[in-house]
């Protein structure tokens, strides 16, 4: 009994040791998939909507079936007198095709980064069409495929290896020159998790190609996966978004009550500015200068736009008739406090906080094209990009809704006084994209208004 036990502790080291990189890997990916998992549905349920990627549930599932089947056929590869040929043929070309699928679904996932997924049916057949091809050829070929002993481990040859691997070294390539085309649309920290995902996946698979003893195939999707989930869809930082961005719309939120408002004012005016942003970033002036970062950012910034008001006495802000002059000159002020405001909150995270969208879109966003606005009376482009959207945003809201002062102007005369605004109070780019997307603007509004 005892000699038995020992034989077999002893197997299951021989097997350990032969699969130590399949099993490392299987059981890393584990571990983070069961916290991803976790952490995800309370992510989900903290924020009421699925917060992940679903391509990268998918990408996650294929990976750790890439990982597992790698571990199989290196078991039965090293035992290939043994085991039939036919059963060894089948599980490789299952290995194969579950890696070329998992770089698919790969290239897929960066295309849904960038807002780019295909749609029209020819680009689908240019996308994937590659992917179908070479699984054909490497089932024909599998027949073919050759076991060689190696001076550790034995390791399979053969033309359907290497069409595999090529296939995979195609999608890395036009996955990396996909996201390039695309880089406006993919935040910096998303490029930088492609970048390392990228050059960790090639070098595995240049070495495997190179040493095909090493059996390292699992290790490039492991890295794929980590740096993915590190970079892009690690639920706990995601969660810390949640809160700050909840955080900051819950006080904007208190803030337009004190106003009058309901507090949808807010949400309003960032779904139009984000619509601005992204109309604009099509344009090939603002291409290179408005990039998903830059949307990002806009709207966690427009929600600030008017924390100004704290330093507004009630008596004004909620006054139902017309300012005198004398409480319109205070009233004016809150562009300035707003931006003090922020100065003074936000100096112990950004170096230079006058240079930061949130400051630029408090103090700003009443300055006119024309020059004639407030607080500094700056004329055309020196009034900075974001604010001179919060401008047209802010505006458009404010006519299109009642207060406690006047009723809210029908909608098709709000968007009038955009369009006769155009070039006197507003940035012409920006009124225009703002129109482009009027559809858009539209729905907003009537999905909101009643909040």
């Amino acid at each position: 009994m005892i000699q038995m036990i020992g034989n077999f502790i002893t197997q299951m080291i021989d097997i350990f040791i032969e699969l130590k990189y399949q099993i490392c890997c299987f059981m890393i990916l584990f571990y983070v998939g069961y916290r991803f998992v976790r952490d995800g549905n309370r992510l989900d349920k903290l924020s009421r909507k699925k917060n992940c990627n679903t391509y990268y549930d998918l990408l996650f599932i294929l990976g750790e079936i890439s990982v597992f089947l790698d571990g199989v056929t290196v078991y039965t590869v090293n035992r290939y007198t043994q085991i039939p040929l036919w059963v060894n043929g089948v599980l490789h070309y299952l290995f194969f095709a579950m890696y070329e699928l998992f770089l698919v679904v790969l290239f897929q996932y960066w295309l849904s980064v960038g807002d780019k997924l295909p749609r029209q049916w020819w680009k689908k057949m240019l996308y994937y069409g590659p992917c179908v091809i070479s699984l054909a050829i490497t089932a024909f070929l599998m027949p073919e495929l050759q076991y060689m002993q190696g001076k550790h481990t034995c390791y399979s040859m053969g033309l359907a290896v290497y069409i595999c691997f090529g296939m995979i070294l195609i999608y890395m390539l036009m996955t990396v020159i996909l996201a390039f085309r695309n880089r406006t649309y993919i935040k910096k920290n998303q490029k930088n998790s492609l970048l390392a995902s990228m050059i960790g996946l090639a070098g595995v698979i240049v070495l495997q190609c190179l040493f095909p003893e090493l059996l390292i195939s699992s290790i490039g999707v492991m890295m794929v996966l980590i740096s993915i989930y590190l970079g892009m869809e690690n639920p706990t930082v995601k969660t810390v978004e949640v809160y700050h961005e909840e955080m900051l719309l819950g006080f904007s939120s208190l803030l337009e009550k004190k106003d009058g408002g309901t507090g949808a004012h807010i949400r309003r005016t960032s779904q139009y500015a984000v619509l601005i942003a992204r109309q604009l970033g099509k344009k090939a002036k603002y291409k290179k200068r408005i990039n998903k970062d830059y949307v990002n950012e806009i709207q966690k910034a427009a929600p600030m736009h008017d924390i100004g008001k704290m330093a507004i006495p009630d008596s004004i802000l909620q006054k139902p008739g017309k300012l005198t002059e004398e409480e319109f000159a205070i009233m004016k002020t809150h562009s300035e406090e707003g931006a003090n405001i922020i100065a003074e909150s936000f100096r112990h995270l950004v170096e230079d906080e006058e240079n930061g969208m949130p400051y630029k879109v408090a103090y700003y966003h009443h300055e006119k094209w024309n020059g004639k606005g407030y607080p500094k009376g700056l004329v055309g482009e020196e009034i900075p990009l974001s604010a001179r959207i919060m401008a047209v945003a802010d505006v458009f809201d404010a006519v299109s809704m009642k207060r406690c002062y006047r009723d809210a102007l029908p909608l098709e005369e709000c968007f009038k006084i955009i369009e006769n605004g155009r070039g006197t109070d507003f940035d012409p780019d920006v009124v225009d994209a703002f129109l482009e997307r009027r559809e858009d603007v539209t729905r907003i509004y009537e999905e909101l208004r009643d909040i």
